[in-house]
């Protein structure tokens, strides 16, 4: 046997130095069972133990659409664009809600999980991944049931209407899914270093609520603060939703361009932020 034949084959070789932009993407793909077996664990193990156990995914946009209908639509009077107050705001919470989960667990991936990190070897990108898809179980869910409202008015003559815009309604979905991940694996790999964030998310997320037309139509925002709200890209996102869906809002392809290439940057720039702090994360959190 010459020394050649002595010298170990290695299908694997595991290290810290990796380049910048070296994704792993197809470790991603191998491990594909270890990311259902995470979604299913989210699904289980988030309503375990629980009473009413899956009612809540109805509950929260339930009540939500309720204090909202109540305090802005007929305390406030704020303006619905002429659609029923509680289908008008169930739209808006039912997409929010999507992105606002994305953003707020994927920023505590680091933090959350740092005891399996440094004990088992699997592509991270695999844990924020999990919880995209695992929450797009719960849209799933409180989206019917906005179809369900909307079946209910449409019953009741309600003046509304589906759109071709529609159709972009998977996209619609995927811009808010790139978006929510990679702004939330941003604010994880500040979390490893500055934990104050993580306190801070919850809250800043609420407020940026607040800046994009979920309790008011953007035709009803002041036009000195329209602009600003616009540059929101969850903004865009939301109009076209309802445009889609109620025919009322605001649909433009610059809009819808300007939402896509801006969840395009953010996602590129938190893998790459990602893929670099998980490297030496373990040292640090």
């Amino acid at each position: 046997m010459t020394k050649s034949e002595n010298v170990e084959q290695w299908d694997l070789t595991i290290g810290a130095e990796r380049g910048l932009f070296d994704l792993n993407l197809q470790d991603v793909w191998r491990y594909r069972d270890l990311l259902v077996l995470f979604v299913k664990r989210d699904f289980v193990t988030f309503y375990k133990q629980t009473v009413l156990g899956p009612l809540w995914f109805f509950i929260q946009p339930i009540f939500t659409t309720l204090i909202f209908s109540f305090v802005f639509g007929n305390l406030a009077g704020i303006s619905t664009d002429g659609l029923p107050k509680p289908l008008f705001y169930l739209a808006g919470i039912t997409a929010w809600n999507y992105f606002s989960d994305c953003i707020t667990k994927s920023s505590t991936v680091f933090t959350q999980n740092a005891g399996i990190f440094g004990k088992v070897y699997f592509p991270r990108l695999i844990m924020p991944l999990s919880i995209v898809l695992s929450n797009l179980i719960r849209f799933g869910v409180q989206f019917l049931l906005f179809v369900f409202y909307m079946i209910y008015f449409a019953y009741k003559g309600a003046d509304f209407g589906m759109t071709s815009v529609v159709f972009l309604f998977p996209y619609i979905v995927f811009l808010m899914a790139l978006l929510g991940m990679g702004l939330g694996l941003i604010v994880s790999a500040m979390t490893t270093k500055y934990r104050d964030l993580s306190f801070l998310i919850g809250f800043g997320v609420q407020l940026f609520m607040y800046a994009t037309p979920i309790i008011y139509p953007l035709s009803a925002a002041p036009e000195k603060y329209k602009y600003w709200i616009e540059l929101n890209p969850m903004s865009n996102l939301i109009e076209i939703f309802r445009y889609g869906f109620l025919g009322a809002g605001d649909f433009s392809l610059s809009g819808l361009l300007y939402s896509s290439v801006f969840s395009l940057v953010v996602f590129i720039i938190g893998i790459v932020i990602f893929n670099k702090t998980e490297k030496n994360f373990i040292d640090t959190i």
